[in-house]
C-alpha cells in the first residue's frame, strides 16, 4: 500500500472511531435522562405506598428489581458468563450501591426528604472523582463547572435546612459518595464486557439478600394497594438502574453526569401533576440553572464533537 492510500485509510479510521465515540455518548445522555425519569417515577410510587417502613419499601424496591431483570435476562437469552476479573467490579457495585441505598433511606428518615435527596444528587461529583482514580478519565475545567452549577441549582429547588449540618448529614453525603462510585464500577464492568441487565440483576440481587434479614424481624403488613404501588415502584427502579447502567457503559461520567440532575426537574413535574405541588421562585430558578446548564453541555459536546 502506498504512503498515500496508508494515509487514507487511517484518516477514515479516525473518522470511524470518532464517530462512534459521538455516537456512544448521545446514547449516554439518553440514558442517563431517561434514568432519572425512571426513579422520579419510583420515588412517585414509593409515597404513594404510605406509611411502610422505609426499610421494607427499599426491600421491594429491589427484589422487584432483580425480578425484573433476571426476566429480561432470560427473554433475551444473554449468556450469563463471568470472567475472573468481573467480579471486583460487580461486587464492588453491589456493595457501594447497596451502602448508597442504605445511607440514603436512613437519611432521608432523620434528615428530611429534600435536604438527604439534595446530598445524594453530590453522586455525579464523586462519580467524576473515583473516574479519575478506577478509569483514569479526567475531566476539564468546564466539566467540573458544569456538575457544581447544576448542584448549586439543585440546591435552589431543595433549599437546605439548618439539619444539613449534622450526623444524618454525614450519612447523606456517604449515600452520595457511595452511588457516585457505584456508578464509576458500572462503567468499569461495562468497559470489561459485562452486559447491562447481568450488573443490575447481580446488583438487585446481592442487596436484597443483605436487606432480607431485616425484612423477616421487621414486617408490617400491607394492604393490596401499598403492594401494588412498590411493585410499581421496583418496576420503575428496573428501569432506572438498567438505563443507568446503559448510560455509564456507553459514556465516562464527565461527558453525561450532569443530565442526572433533570431528575429535579421531573420530580417536580411529577409534584405539579399528581399532588398540586407548585414550586416557587426559588424552585423555579433552580429548574432554569439545572436545564441551562444541561444544554450548554449538550451543546458545548456536539462542538467538541
Amino acid at each position: 500500500m502506498t504512503t498515500a492510500g496508508q494515509g487514507n485509510s487511517k484518516n477514515i479510521s479516525e473518522t470511524v472511531s470518532a464517530e462512534n465515540r459521538i455516537s456512544s455518548r448521545r446514547k449516554g445522555i439518553l440514558f442517563i435522562l431517561l434514568a432519572a425519569f425512571f426513579f422520579s417515577l419510583m420515588s412517585v410510587f414509593v409515597r404513594l405506598s404510605g406509611d411502610v417502613p422505609t426499610m421494607q419499601k427499599a426491600f421491594f424496591r429491589n427484589i422487584v428489581a432483580a425480578v425484573v431483570a433476571g426476566i429480561i435476562l432470560l427473554r433475551s437469552k444473554t449468556k450469563i458468563s463471568l470472567k475472573k476479573e468481573n467480579l471486583p467490579p460487580l461486587l464492588l457495585r453491589s456493595v457501594f450501591g447497596t451502602i448508597g441505598i442504605l445511607a440514603n433511606f436512613w437519611a432521608v428518615d432523620n434528615l428530611g426528604i429534600a435536604d438527604a435527596n439534595m446530598l445524594n444528587k453530590l453522586s455525579p461529583f464523586f462519580a467524576i472523582l473515583m473516574s479519575i482514580f478506577i478509569l483514569g478519565e479526567k475531566p476539564n475545567r468546564i466539566e467540573w463547572l458544569s456538575v457544581i452549577l447544576a448542584f448549586i441549582g439543585a440546591a435552589f429547588v431543595a433549599k437546605p435546612s439548618a439539619g444539613i449540618v449534622s450526623l444524618p448529614a454525614l450519612v447523606g453525603i456517604l449515600g452520595g459518595f457511595t452511588a457516585g462510585t457505584a456508578y464509576t464500577f458500572v462503567r468499569k464492568a461495562g468497559l470489561q464486557g459485562v452486559k447491562g441487565p447481568i450488573v443490575v440483576a447481580f446488583f438487585s440481587t446481592f442487596s436484597t439478600l443483605v436487606l432480607l434479614p431485616n425484612l423477616l424481624l421487621n414486617y408490617t403488613p400491607m394492604s393490596a394497594r401499598q403492594l401494588l404501588f412498590l411493585v410499581l415502584a421496583g418496576c420503575s427502579a428496573a428501569g432506572g438502574q438498567l438505563s443507568i447502567t446503559a448510560a455509564y457503559q456507553h459514556a465516562p461520567a464527565r461527558d453525561i453526569s450532569v443530565f442526572d440532575y433533570s431528575q429535579v426537574v421531573y420530580a417536580a413535574l411529577f409534584g405539579i401533576i399528581l399532588f398540586g405541588e407548585f414550586p416557587d421562585v426559588w424552585s423555579l430558578v433552580g429548574y432554569v440553572i439545572i436545564i441551562g446548564t444541561a444544554f450548554a453541555k449538550w451543546y458545548l459536546l456536539t462542538q467538541r464533537s
